[in-house]
């Protein structure tokens, strides 16, 4: 492999898109540390806070998705559309990528369809098990597809597609040896049962209304909570931190929450749910309603399908949510069986497998 290797990543919006960016870009460096990476996002969006955090490089398109009703938005999108498209040329005429990486959102539809035009090698990882608009556009003339979910093959040409799965954090690989460590972390007794629950980093507001509702009996049944409520949402309910109940606004040793957790409910993100796998903990997820495609109760229904996960939809909580949380809390053969089964699922060799197709595409076009 040359060592002047160049690669090009584009993709966010979400952390389930730029996290993935991320990952790839760290194998990279890891294998190559004299690559060469840049990436490119929208210019009012996350990854352009993140990447740099991160350590790397990155140019903001001008570029956002179409909304579903008629508004100024949507008007200025042919407009946003080809001065990104102009821009993506000029990004890739300066940088002359041997690669061009997307792993979702509209940043990377004008990058990887330039990169196609002038026949640089494009892979896609599609973290979903029901694609976004844009990898399903750019799947046409992608080389490789790296998928999370044998459900995309609906979608995309077969012949493209790998099985990988998500990048996740390596420090998630070795949570049966943290047991102890996180109860110390945690200031947990070790003789009673730890739920988790994890709304994402802004929060999940119908996640934490329920919660609430079952705060106080958890805490005189004594089962210990510990309680990830979200940035927008922790003013609200860090009054509920008392006895064996935790709030927290964010969580930063995940690998610890996790080692301590006997029973989590989460959203269903695609990143989420590929860290729960390698995790192997019986799971109820709680998808949100307030995505595209309504992919998160794809995701979870996915992993539900092979007695992997309960899931219940957020129409269902009030009917369904106590009996099945209550039961699962109760039924030790009930989370053994949830948890070997998710853990099956598991992928737990996605990035570097990843960066793998990434190499066969340079060594190919080489």
């Amino acid at each position: 492999m040359s060592k002047d290797l160049r690669i090009i990543l584009s993709g966010g919006g979400t952390g389930g898109h730029i996290y993935p960016a991320i990952a790839i870009a760290d194998e990279v460096k890891r294998r190559y540390p004299d690559a060469k990476i840049k990436f490119v996002g929208a210019q009012d969006k996350m990854e352009m806070e993140k990447v740099p955090q991160a350590g790397y490089e990155i140019e903001g398109l001008w570029i956002s998705g179409l909304q579903r009703k008629l508004t100024l938005k949507n008007l200025m999108f042919p407009f946003k559309l080809l001065n990104s498209i102009s821009k993506s040329r000029k990004i890739i005429k300066d940088f002359q990528p041997n690669v061009a990486i997307g792993t979702g959102g509209f940043a990377s539809g004008p990058l990887l369809h330039v990169a196609n035009k002038k026949d640089i090698p494009t892979l896609l990882q599609e973290q979903n098990s029901f694609p976004g608009i844009t990898n399903k556009i750019l799947a046409k003339r992608a080389n490789v597809i790296c998928a999370a979910y044998d459900e995309v093959k609906r979608f995309f040409p077969r012949e493209k597609v790998k099985k990988t799965g998500n990048p996740v954090r390596q420090d998630l690989l070795d949570i049966d040896t943290k047991r102890i460590e996180a109860q110390k972390f945690f200031n947990l007794d070790s003789d009673k049962k730890t739920v988790l629950v994890l709304g994402g980093s802004l929060g999940a507001r119908r996640v934490n209304q329920l919660i609430a509702q079952y705060a106080d009996r958890l805490k005189k049944e004594n089962i210990q909570l510990i309680w990830q409520c979200g940035k927008l949402y922790y003013e609200d309910y860090k009054t509920y931190t008392e006895g064996t109940v935790q709030v927290h606004q964010f969580l930063n040793k995940m690998d610890l929450a996790y080692a301590a957790a006997d029973v989590i409910i989460s959203r269903a993100g695609a990143g989420s749910v590929s860290e729960l796998c390698i995790v192997g903990k019986p799971v109820i997820f709680i998808p949100s309603p307030n995505v595209a495609e309504d992919h998160q109760t794809k995701n979870a229904m996915a992993v539900t399908k092979n007695d992997a996960a309960i899931t219940i939809g957020e129409n269902e909580l009030d009917e369904k949510f106590e009996n099945a949380f209550f039961d699962l809390l109760n039924n030790e053969s009930q989370q053994k069986e949830l948890g070997e089964n998710i853990k099956k699922m598991a992928l737990p060799n996605a990035t570097a497998d990843i960066v793998d197709e990434i190499e066969k595409l340079i060594i190919r076009k080489a």
